[in-house]
């Protein structure tokens, strides 16, 4: 549930897609990928629940499945946990989360998180969003979330739950933070620690906006941690500090590990506002590390600049859309140790547009090389994910814009994109659709037309494992869908 702070300006005359006029319309009717995707969102165990409605103004989107994360059992890769809300908002959250699982990589039955009041057993929240999944190397699966209220209270808490039975059922249902107003907890992920069993880390950032108002704006990186398999966790602690730098707040902070050294990386964007919190200062995505299971940290290491602008219908800038600015995806090469960050950046476009953007570091993370675009020059790309297989094959998944023609405001062509980099070899990429064309203005509008502030992807050994959302016109009951394939990589 992202917090929407100032972002970069940009004129709407630089917005107008010039760029992808020369998009071959024919191309959309081509197959994708020959491995098909499979719906894993089926039904709708949230449909009759009343409970959560903000103001009059408030709009639900029943059936709607969006914001997919997944993750796959390290022992046996056809064990795979999907999560994603469900039942979208358009002013913040869901009706609750949900999970969808399979043992055989193909039949996914569906299981409720308890994140919500309209979950069975669920937390006592009116609302839950952010859904994380993580599976350790005991195939203990630990899923996270946000629990958010808004007409009993303004609390907003950091939640997770365990499963040992693969997603059927979740228990050890725990609040490892909460807050009241002027404080607010966001953009949780959770990581399993792949070598150390019954180890996982929680991240977020938590704004405090203490006095309300200009010039008081704090946000912080804060980590919990289990260390018995998800039946504890610790007290929620700052790890990653803003308070030198006034008006600076972090977001969107992941954890990966390196599974040789065991040691952790911890990306967030970090950005910085003008006195009166309306303009953006300075922006920057950084990195800290710990190699004692998250118990201390080094100082940041910037990794790149946050050079995102404002995600639009390039047809029409009057409609927002809402994907993955500022918020980084990191992988490890497993063998090498090398590291990635893919993000959206508009550095290739002069400003005018987001694609997504690579960087590269071979010394664990002290230097960074410059960036790569990775998505066709001239065509806006939104929501990159990233993971590297164990031959060191780099993949990337990312929506985009390539089909919209110019001068159509009426729709908005999207499709999902695979790029994969063997050894992140810009020289041997190679690039395949792998979904649907859809148009994403069916997408239920929360803060802009809303698939998801991500998408996920795994590697599964010789293969990677996307998560994506896509749209269905002409059926407001049932606006999107929750979609999974494996995926060769080379």
């Amino acid at each position: 549930m992202r917090v929407f702070l100032p972002l970069t300006a940009v004129t709407t005359a630089a917005l107008l897609l010039n760029a992808v006029a020369g998009a071959n319309p024919a191309a959309a009717d081509r197959n994708p990928d020959s491995t098909p995707l499979i719906k894993v969102s089926r039904g709708d165990p949230y449909a009759d629940c009343t409970i959560g409605r903000r103001s009059p103004d408030s709009v639900v989107y029943p059936g709607t499945e969006v914001e997919p994360y997944l993750s796959v059992d390290p022992r046996a890769p056809k064990r795979v946990v999907t999560v994603f809300q469900q039942d979208r908002w358009n002013d913040g959250g869901a009706r609750g989360l949900a999970a969808s699982w399979t043992t055989d990589g193909h039949t996914f039955h569906r299981s409720a998180l308890p994140f919500s009041l309209c979950a069975p057993g669920g937390a006592d929240f009116e609302r839950a969003s952010d859904p994380w999944v993580s599976t350790g190397p005991d195939g203990t699966v630990y899923a996270s979330g946000e629990g958010v209220d808004f007409t009993r209270s303004t609390r907003s808490a950091l939640l997770a739950a365990t499963s040992r039975d693969g997603g059927r059922t979740w228990q050890n249902l725990t609040t490892t933070h909460v807050d009241q107003q002027p404080f607010f907890n966001d953009k949780p992920s959770l990581t399993a620690d792949p070598v150390r069993h019954g180890t996982a880390y929680q991240v977020w950032n938590r704004l405090d906006n203490d006095p309300p108002g200009p010039s008081s704006l704090d946000g912080p990186g804060y980590i919990s941690l289990t260390r018995d398999g998800g039946r504890t966790w610790s007290k929620g602690r700052a790890f990653v500090d803003t308070s030198t730098v006034p008006n600076t707040q972090t977001i969107g902070h992941v954890i990966v590990a390196n599974r040789r050294t065991a040691t952790l990386y911890d990306y967030f964007d970090q950005i910085t506002y003008s006195d009166d919190l309306n303009t953006v200062t300075e922006a920057h995505y950084a990195m800290v590390t710990s190699t004692d299971a998250g118990k201390t940290w080094s100082a940041p290491v910037i990794v790149a600049r946050d050079t995102s602008v404002p995600e639009v219908d390039p047809n029409d800038p009057d409609k927002p859309l809402r994907a993955a600015a500022t918020l980084p995806s990191p992988a490890v090469d497993p063998e090498t140790g090398a590291l990635y960050m893919a993000y959206e950046g508009s550095d290739f476009s002069g400003g005018k547009f987001d694609s997504v953007q690579l960087v590269r570091s071979t010394d664990g993370g002290r230097t960074w090389e410059t960036p790569q675009l990775i998505s066709p020059e001239g065509v806006p790309a939104f929501s990159p994910s990233i993971a590297v297989d164990e031959r060191g094959t780099v993949a990337l998944t990312y929506y985009d814009l390539r089909f919209l023609k110019p001068g159509d405001t009426t729709t908005l062509p999207t499709a999902y994109q695979l790029v994969t980099l063997p050894h992140g070899d810009p020289e041997r990429r190679t690039e395949r659709r792998i979904s649907r064309v859809f148009d994403w203005l069916q997408a239920p509008f929360a803060g802009g037309y809303f698939l998801g502030d991500y998408q996920g992807l795994v590697a599964d050994a010789k293969r990677v494992r996307a998560v994506l959302t896509e749209t269905h016109s002409g059926s407001p009951s049932n606006r999107t869908d929750v979609y999974t394939g494996s995926l060769r990589t080379r």
